[in-house]
């Protein structure tokens, strides 16, 4: 195997070798830093690399192989990347917020924790938009991060920086979060594989959850089988979690080679407030359900109305800068200081009477299911954005672009429910297109079942972008 197919193997197949004693862990990490050495100052995937911490971990894990026959941790040695909202030991974390490029985590998160002990070696700290809040990832004070595939398009956000290095080859896999889409939309953008995980799934521990459950902790990978492996190793209850599931049995990884059964799939192409999805989205839906069929699946058309959600959802998200303070607003990119201010001029009542609103619509959601097992659609409503592209409107017309950009998205972080979004494919201009799967309530097994049998009949994975083969 050359060095490039070793890059973009799926970490998976990377442990596998390790475990054969084929390719070490030092062999692995090196090799994606120098991948990063050479090709992030073109994309700007990673805030901070790690590359001293790495090579120490490398090494040491390296060490203990020789003549260890102890059963190794599922991802023993595969380079991970992880998102600059998860505070790591001794790493930056600034959010995405320029005056926090010099706050140093003192102890691992949670969700951190539990990759480490599934033996990740971290790379580093990849972009996130300010604050997670925009589904681009150009935060004041950091270059864009751009999407291998095309350098002048975004690749998505908040998550943009995962879904980039894992599509340019600068890590195995990555770890990834979802408030609105923000796994999802960065694999549609890159061609990936993206799981937000039903609420509860994934701890937020140590801290807590401060979006009432609409935010998760989430793998991206390059297979189903990838990112199944990861959300087994993320998933787990912690104590004092304010939600929680029981652990899946069999493992999420198993569900991939499990045959989903006969499903009732519903697939929606309109998705009010934000209306017909982009003909190129649409149609990426269409041959995933005419594929589905095939599969021997049961279609049946369905149209979605999310408008009562819109309200509710933003003034509670947008509560997350709520607490910047009169003075911290000045501190934020336009778009968020505007959201502050709303946050901030936001009563408790208002607060509360938008959660009540919520819940309800999301109880709504929910009972859609009742007649469906999966729900099909676009994952966004239209492909992938120029960098800069929305940088000249206001705050108010950027969030209305937004909202209908990613309207497939945010209804099922209200709901709870998993969602899956798998790639299906190029647009005619060279960007990833892919569809979106969600379904109901902890039935993530059910998900990865279908979205791997997809992936069988699909053959998706041998793509890679024109940077990366130019480079």
């Amino acid at each position: 195997m050359n060095l490039l197919d070793l890059a973009f193997a799926p970490a998976l197949e990377q442990a596998r070798l390790i475990r054969r004693k084929e390719v070490s862990p030092l062999e692995l990490t090196e090799l994606y830093l120098d991948r990063i050495q050479q090709l992030d100052p073109k994309i700007n995937s990673y805030f901070w690399v790690a590359a001293d911490h790495a090579i120490a971990e490398a090494k040491a894990k390296t060490e203990s192989l020789a003549g260890n026959s102890e059963e190794l941790p599922l991802l023993f040695g595969v380079p991970i990347s992880i998102k600059d909202l998860n505070p790591v030991a001794g790493m930056p974390c600034t959010f995405g917020v320029r005056l926090l490029k010099k706050q140093i985590a003192t102890a691992d998160d949670g969700v951190v924790r539990r990759i480490r002990q599934a033996g990740c070696i971290i790379l580093g700290k990849t972009a996130t938009s300010e604050m997670a809040t925009l589904p681009y990832t150009e935060p004041d004070g950091f270059p864009p991060t751009r999407n291998p595939w095309q350098l002048d398009y975004t690749p998505g956000g908040s998550s943009g920086g995962a879904a980039a290095a894992l599509a340019a080859g600068l890590c195995a896999i990555s770890h990834g979060s979802d408030g609105g889409g923000s796994i999802r939309g960065p694999a549609f953008c890159c061609g990936l594989v993206g799981i937000k995980p039903s609420r509860g799934r994934v701890t937020h521990a140590p801290v807590g959850d401060r979006l009432n459950g609409i935010a998760t902790n989430g793998p991206i990978g390059r297979t189903v089988a990838d990112a199944a492996a990861l959300l087994d190793v993320m998933a787990g209850y912690e104590v004092g979690d304010p939600y929680w599931l029981p652990d899946p049995d069999p493992s999420f990884l198993a569900a991939t080679t499990q045959n989903p059964g006969r499903l009732k799939i519903g697939l929606a192409t309109t998705i009010q407030p934000a209306g017909d999805a982009d003909q190129v989205c649409q149609q990426a839906a269409i041959d995933t359900a005419r594929l589905l069929e095939t599969l021997g699946h049961e279609i049946e058309v369905v149209s979605l109305d999310f408008s009562n959600l819109v309200e509710p959802f933003r003034t509670v998200y947008q509560a997350i800068l709520g607490d910047a303070g009169w003075a911290g607003i000045t501190l934020l990119g336009k778009v968020n200081r505007w959201l502050s201010l709303r946050a901030q001029l936001c009563s408790s009542g208002k607060y509360l009477r938008a959660v009540t609103e919520m819940q309800k619509e999301a109880r709504r959601i929910v009972g859609l299911f009742d007649s469906m097992d999966v729900l099909l659609s676009p994952t966004y409503m239209h492909p992938p954005i120029r960098i800069q592209e929305w940088a000249k409107l206001s705050p108010a017309k950027t969030l209305d672009k937004v909202i209908d950009w990613i309207a497939p998205c945010p209804p099922f972080n209200a709901s709870g429910q998993p969602a899956i979004a798998i790639p299906t494919g190029l647009t005619p201009q060279g960007l990833p297109i892919g569809v979106q799967l969600v379904g109901r309530p902890a039935a993530e097994s059910t998900l990865i079942a279908l979205a791997a049998q997809l992936e069988a009949a699909q053959d998706w994975g041998h793509q890679r972008p024109p940077l990366v083969l130019a480079g």
